[in-house]
């Protein structure tokens, strides 16, 4: 479980800003939202709102930047590669400095806070702290290249210093030579998983994996009926890609090269009723997902897999543009299944929006709330609703927003003034 994540100097990000999953005192919708691990209390979903290039979609990726950079760091491939990070760039004063990343969550049982800066060459510094009673114990430190490691508590890293890179993670070097605790927070990192809502297909696999568990099929199959998405029946196919497949006047060399890659070619079939004239039942039709269903059907039915998958594991699914091509009360569905006492694994869901009718306190509560916000000087700036002084928990969450109460929103010009011609004077 994602209990914070913090983030400075990247992206949109000058100054430091924190993203936290920890429950308020509030005490709406405690049963359904709101879920207990020892002393901590955390919720189960939250939402991002900004406008446009506000930087809601930088929160996100800053996110999948850490995870890639702990899960990758230590290959062989990544030895003499850049570090793909982004800095803030509209500061003199980011110049010249490292990125910061850092992340708090529960792993086996355990709280753990780790982080690091980096910039395109090195990483400066790394931690990881572990807190078995109340207060933090250090696991290892890293500044440039010396690392202090506590070899009574993180055994697995003793002698491992210089086996280290200066653009590779310690963390992720200790897992490589399958230090226990090491592996077990890369696993961690590894279910911290992410959709982006403008680009379906990646994710289908998932959803044609699930078919084959009869049960799981029935989940779908469920799914698919409380969307309303009219479908009588589902079922997909893996195969890999064959030079056969390919067009026949596409030159050799280029073929070779594809069928390098070992692709898997991943195919979804939806089945649907068929009626005569007395709209009586004569038969079946078989859609391809892509081919034949709407742009709606596809998206939900590509979700579907990752979405169950995340609910029946407890990991932490994050979704960029969630609501684009779903109708409200489909991406509404999507929550209530997080938001619910179902949601016994206690899986996560984070996701970034424009869909002001979820902005409600029958669905959430005021600590689940984000806004994103830029200042004339282009840094973006992170709160909860929860911060705000002055909104009741029964307040119209998503006419304020709207009315501008909570900022976070566009400043929309006069649309007259675009095609007046330039004065002279």
């Amino acid at each position: 479980m994602l209990i914070e994540f913090s983030v400075a100097n990247v992206l949109s990000f000058k100054d430091r800003v924190t993203f936290s999953m920890a429950a308020s005192n509030d005490d709406a919708l405690q049963e359904s939202n709101v879920f207990a691990w020892g002393k901590k209390r955390l919720v189960k979903s939250a939402v991002v709102y900004g406008a446009n290039a506000s930087g809601k979609s930088n929160l996100l990726s800053a996110m999948r930047f850490m995870r890639h950079m702990v899960l990758t760091s230590s290959k062989d491939t990544q030895v003499n590669e850049e570090i793909d990070v982004d800095a803030f760039k509209l500061s003199t004063e980011c110049e010249g400095k490292p990125s910061f990343f850092e992340a708090v969550f529960i792993q086996n049982g355990n709280t753990y806070r780790y982080g690091f800066e980096v910039d395109r060459k090195r990483v400066h510094s790394e931690w990881l702290f572990t807190v078995p009673s109340t207060k933090e114990a250090e696991l290892f430190v890293r500044e440039g290249n010396q690392i202090k490691v506590n070899r009574i508590r993180f055994k697995e890293g003793c002698d491992l210093e210089t086996k280290t890179r200066e653009n590779a993670l310690f963390l992720s070097v200790c897992a490589q030579f399958n230090g226990e605790i090491s592996k077990g927070l890369l696993l961690w990192f590894k279910n911290f998983r992410f959709i982006h809502g403008l680009s379906d297909y990646p994710y289908l696999g998932v959803t044609v994996e699930k078919l084959k568990t009869p049960e799981q099929k029935r989940q779908l199959m469920e799914i698919a009926r409380i969307a309303d998405l009219c479908i009588d029946d589902i079922e997909g196919r893996e195969e890999k890609l064959t030079i056969e497949k390919l067009p026949k006047d596409m030159p050799e060399e280029m073929k070779r090269d594809i069928l390098k890659r070992d692709i898997t070619e991943v195919e979804l079939k939806t089945t649907h009723r068929k009626y005569g004239q007395d709209n009586n039942e004569v038969g079946k039709v078989v859609f391809d997902l892509e081919e034949n269903e709407s742009g709606g059907t596809q998206k939900f039915l590509s979700m579907a897999g990752p979405l169950l998958d995340t609910i029946e594991t407890g990991k932490v699914l994050t979704i960029d543009e969630m609501d684009a091509r779903l109708h409200p009360l489909l991406t509404r569905f999507v929550v209530s299944l997080f938001n619910s006492p179902m949601n016994n694994k206690n899986a996560q869901l984070i996701f970034a929006s424009h869909d002001t009718t979820l902005l409600n306190d029958k669905l959430f509560r005021r600590d689940q709330i984000w806004f994103t916000e830029k200042d004339p000087y282009g840094v973006t700036g992170l709160y909860s609703l929860v911060e705000l002084r002055g909104v009741r928990k029964e307040a119209s969450f998503g006419k304020d927003y709207i009315l501008g109460k909570y900022g976070a929103i566009p400043f929309i010009g006069d649309p007259k003034w675009l095609f007046c011609e330039e004065s002279d004077g």
